[in-house]
């Protein structure tokens, strides 16, 4: 069943509710790679329950409806799915302990051929569930590489960041675990693709690849790392590309560019001299 832009638009993608407890904060924090210094103040603001902190780059996963596009009936080729882009903003520190809504919607769509594919932008509103009080929202772009010619022309919703021309202030090293992905995928993204070598193949890929948004926990964390002292709470928006995949096991170099608030950063898998991420933008307060 190919997919059309009427059908996509009226898709009605899953609400969600969650309630966070300490397991689900500490989990994610080990899928961008806290813990590897066990002893670190920093790290142990986001993997210890005694005064645990929430990361903001978990506003990512919190009250995520899944790999939703594997239903059949969206018709979508979700074999050849990518993640292109992410935008999140966090309008209050990331509650745990109480119950969180997420809705869903696709706000646009914007076809570039049968050859091509095309982009699909889907916005996200989290807000506790009792009172309303916004939490974070989440803009997603996917490219849907085998449903091109589906029809529309939207535009996206945020527009991309440019990385300025001089050379970068600073950067920050840090090592994926080769169990990084089988981790991640805890929080959420059970996307196959991440984890069965059978799937990564038939999507043209020699091993399952890193989830998108887990390379983006891991940037956000040089981040924190090299600037924020491990402050997540000056982290109020985060905006990136996903350029190339990542893969479990790589080290992953941010270069970071310091304007006031805003960041500007890149991200290189060091191994292979590939960038995983670019356009990156966090606007800190």
């Amino acid at each position: 069943m190919a997919i059309t832009y009427e059908s996509m638009m009226r898709y009605p993608v899953p609400e969600v509710t969650q309630t966070l407890d300490d397991r689900d904060c500490i989990l994610y924090a080990l899928g961008v790679g806290f813990g590897t210094e066990p002893e670190h103040p920093g790290h142990l603001r986001y993997v210890y329950e005694d005064g645990l902190e929430v990361l903001p780059m978990m506003a990512n996963v919190v009250a995520y409806p899944g790999f939703w596009l594997k239903d059949p009936a969206t018709g979508v080729d979700w074999q050849r799915v990518l993640h292109g882009e992410q935008v999140f903003t966090v309008h209050r520190p990331i509650p745990s302990g109480v119950k969180l809504r997420g809705r869903t919607r696709i706000v646009g769509i914007d076809d570039k051929g049968p050859t091509f594919g095309a982009f699909m932008f889907a916005r996200r509103d989290v807000a506790v569930d009792t009172t309303g009080e916004a939490v974070c929202t989440l803009e997603q772009t996917t490219l849907l590489r085998g449903d091109g010619g589906c029809g529309g022309s939207d535009a996206r919703p945020t527009p991309v960041h440019r990385t300025p021309r001089r050379e970068h202030d600073l950067h920050r090293d840090l090592a994926v675990a080769p169990e990084a992905a089988l981790v991640y995928r805890l929080s959420g993204d059970r996307n196959p693709l991440h984890v069965d070598p059978a799937v990564a193949k038939s999507a043209g890929f020699d091993r399952p690849i890193l989830h998108g948004m887990c390379t983006m926990g891991y940037a956000g964390h040089a981040v924190m790392a090299a600037i924020c002292d491990y402050d997540g709470g000056r982290i109020r928006s985060m905006q990136v590309r996903f350029t190339a995949p990542a893969y479990p096991g790589e080290t992953l170099r941010t270069e970071m560019w310091i304007d006031d608030d805003v960041v500007s950063f890149r991200t290189r898998a060091l191994e292979r001299d590939v960038l995983v991420l670019g356009n990156g933008r966090i606007e800190l307060q």
